[in-house]
């Protein structure tokens, strides 16, 4: 089916249209060792900020059916917590995946999103495919199908991170019109960018002025049909292009802009994308990213260039999260964490593989860690994966083996993008990551008898808080100090 003859209305082929794209995410705030969130008071009066946000943006919106008629990516650890939390809100999201049981998977509302929010561009390349890879199979157990389209955590792309995507079946992403080449490219179509070797990626770029406009323009959204008339239509009149192809505006913002952000803003969304069949006639149709894509071939749009190491919230690429951006007040913590934690991981890898060769070889342990996923989102026990990998090795071994594993599943959590999206590694964010380091840590030390803890704190002093001057082994002491953690974990 080409988008040309893709119609939400009967007689309206070439109608232009407006498809709202909803990125939901929240940082991970369970404590790594208890798998608990502590109450957080400036969330009151709710318990935690995960609790506070379900209520105000969450939940609404998914009661009233607003998913339904937009696009939406959920994160899998904020999906695991609300599966866990708010059981008929997650079931809210996975039901609204409408499109793909009325048009096939390809038109699905909801798309993937690689596991842990790290910055994909800054990672290995076994980080990046397993960062993906988990992605993609907790979408399938929860959504019941493949996604065939994925939001990359801060729209943070390169050809690798592209590559990858399509190497394993995902046929479309979105991106800023920023991360294009080309400034003057018309956004309001799917691009194809080419990958070598015969493959290529559809990406559909979301309007910048649009986004911009609901996300950071408060009087802009206090009236949906204002809202249509003045904002969107304008955005999208005019004939169709040449081949045919309605235009199209994608307004891409956070999901927790349509109440947690903005109060009441899931009233706007509810008017804005579905007025109800006595609403006048505004000019355009709701559509969603994955109908806009379809089943159309990439090889069929048109061709364009991304920015490589670039992102949505941080115009001087990806340097937010690893280097002294200009957008940061004093950013000079920020390399250092990096260093750090790329150190330790190195490290976590060595000794990893080093204690695995006595029952697998190192890409088969790759592999293993790949699928542990099921174990965690818990397809399948731990017991009965060690068993189905490693069948021959000792009881010992099977758990020495989940021990690496479970040190892997914590490496991975500590690159989250958030322990370096603010000013400040004081912050609750980055403490986070650290727990993460400090799981993975003491995990492999309890394992093997290493001492990596040590070489951790070493080079965490190297860094400095900019508004405490406390050092960065003590923002890790301190974190661990609050979360009441014991001093190993077997």
């Amino acid at each position: 089916m080409s988008i040309a003859g893709r119609s939400d209305t009967i007689g309206r082929v070439n109608r232009p249209r407006l498809a709202v794209h909803g990125h939901f995410y929240q940082p991970e705030r369970r404590n790594p060792f208890t798998g608990e969130i502590a109450p957080q008071p400036a969330a009151a009066p709710y318990r935690d900020w995960n609790a506070r946000i379900d209520a105000e943006c969450y939940k609404p919106n998914a009661e009233r059916g607003n998913l339904r008629h937009v696009s939406y990516d959920l994160g899998p650890t904020l999906a695991s917590w609300l599966a866990a939390n708010d059981a008929a809100t997650h079931l809210g999201f996975v039901d609204s995946d409408v499109s793909a049981a009325n048009d096939g998977p390809e038109c699905g509302n909801a798309m993937g999103q690689s596991y842990h929010h790290a910055i994909l561009p800054l990672a290995s390349f076994a980080d990046r495919v397993t960062e993906i890879r988990w992605g993609l199979r907790d979408f399938e157990l929860r959504f019941g199908r493949r996604p065939t389209g994925i939001w990359l955590p801060e729209t943070a792309v390169d050809l690798t991170t592209l590559r990858i995507l399509v190497a394993e079946g995902v046929r479309y992403t979105i991106l800023a019109p920023w991360q294009a080449i080309d400034s003057r490219l018309d956004t309001r179509r799917p691009y194809r960018v080419e990958l070598g070797r015969g493959k290529a990626i559809a990406v559909v770029f979301y309007d910048a002025a649009l986004s911009a406009s609901a996300s950071f323009e408060s009087d802009a959204t206090m009236d949906a049909d204002t809202f249509a008339r003045d904002r969107v239509l304008p955005r999208v009149a005019g004939p169709s292009f040449p081949d045919g192809t309605p235009h199209t505006a994608v307004m891409a913002t956070d999901g927790e802009l349509y109440g947690h952000h903005q109060k009441f803003r899931d009233l706007f969304l509810a008017r804005l994308v579905n007025p109800g069949p006595d609403a006048p006639d505004r000019g355009f149709d709701i559509t969603t990213v994955g109908s806009m894509v379809g089943d159309t071939p990439a090889s069929a749009f048109p061709v364009t260039q991304v920015a490589e190491r670039t992102s949505w919230s941080c115009h001087h690429g990806v340097l937010r999260w690893y280097a002294e951006c200009p957008d940061a007040a004093d950013g000079r913590w920020k390399a250092p964490l990096r260093v750090a934690l790329e150190r330790l991981a190195a490290a976590i890898d060595a000794v990893t593989l080093g204690l695995a060769a006595d029952f697998m070889d190192p890409d088969a342990f790759w592999r293993a860690r790949d699928g542990y996923v099921d174990v965690i989102y818990g397809e399948t026990s731990p017991i009965d994966f060690a068993r189905g990998l490693v069948p021959l090795a000792t009881a010992d071994q099977q758990q020495r083996f989940l021990d690496l594993l479970e040190a892997q599943r914590w490496r991975l959590a500590m690159f989250a993008s958030d322990g370096w999206f603010w000013g400040d590694p004081i912050r609750l964010e980055t403490k986070h990551v650290l727990l993460c380091a400090a799981r993975a840590v003491r995990t492999i030390d309890a394992a093997a008898g290493t001492h990596l803890e040590s070489r951790l704190l070493d080079d965490l002093s190297i860094l400095v808080s900019p508004s405490r001057r406390i050092d960065g082994a003590g923002i890790y002491n301190e974190a661990l100090e609050e979360a009441q953690q014991p001093a190993g974990v077997r």
